[in-house]
């Protein structure tokens, strides 16, 4: 069963924040919270996690269409292209709820890049992940938590996600409730700046 992790962001427990790094270098998988939805992850270098990650939600690895958190924008660097004008955006807008999709490069794991050149990246305007992947070293992979319900397109109350997935992963991390909008996906790949979504960050 999983363990059910209370973190806040105001004066983070670094002693909470070890055992979940200790967890996703093990090759666990962690539901946690963004600026936006929660979010399933796991060391995006663990391709047994991230196969792990695929059987949960039910799809074929070389079909995912997973971004990854990472905790600064000198981070995103070393796994995707990023020409001056996105630099610019991105430094003007993260962290924020933003997922800007950009071509990787080769050091983006086979397991994600094996069907699309392009990968999406997110630096959330909420702590606790970027502390996590800046104490892991790693940037872990971020996929919303999709809920069941007609009405709710993504579920909130972080107690409620823990019931669904204890069996599924191996920690849940309580940071408080969770938003139902997701980020807004930008097409960064060319200075264009294409909204392929719309979510919780507006581009001004």
């Amino acid at each position: 069963m999983a363990e059910f992790i209370k973190l806040y962001e105001k004066g983070t427990d670094m002693r909470k924040i070890e055992q979940i790094v200790s967890c996703l270098r093990d090759g666990g998988v962690i539901i946690y919270p963004t600026d936006t939805v929660y979010g399933m992850g796991c060391d995006i270098h663990n391709a047994r996690a991230v196969e792990r990650i695929c059987q949960i939600k039910g799809i074929k690895p070389n079909k995912n269409n997973f971004s990854f958190i990472c905790n600064d924008l000198s981070h995103i660097s070393d796994y995707a292209k990023v020409s001056t004008a996105a630099f610019k955006l991105m430094k003007r807008v993260l962290p924020g709820a933003f997922t800007f999709v950009l071509d990787g490069n080769n050091r983006v794991p086979k397991v994600l890049s094996q069907s699309k050149k392009t990968v999406g990246v997110r630096i959330p305007d909420n702590v606790i992940p970027r502390i996590i992947v800046q104490e892991l070293g790693n940037p872990i992979i971020t996929t919303s938590i999709h809920d069941d319900d007609d009405v709710l397109d993504y579920p909130t109350d972080p107690e409620l996600i823990f019931e669904k997935f204890q069996n599924l992963v191996d920690i849940v991390i309580d940071g408080g409730y969770g938003k139902n909008i997701p980020s807004t996906i930008v097409d960064a790949t060319n200075d264009d700046f294409d909204i392929i979504r719309q979510g919780g960050g507006y581009l001004d």
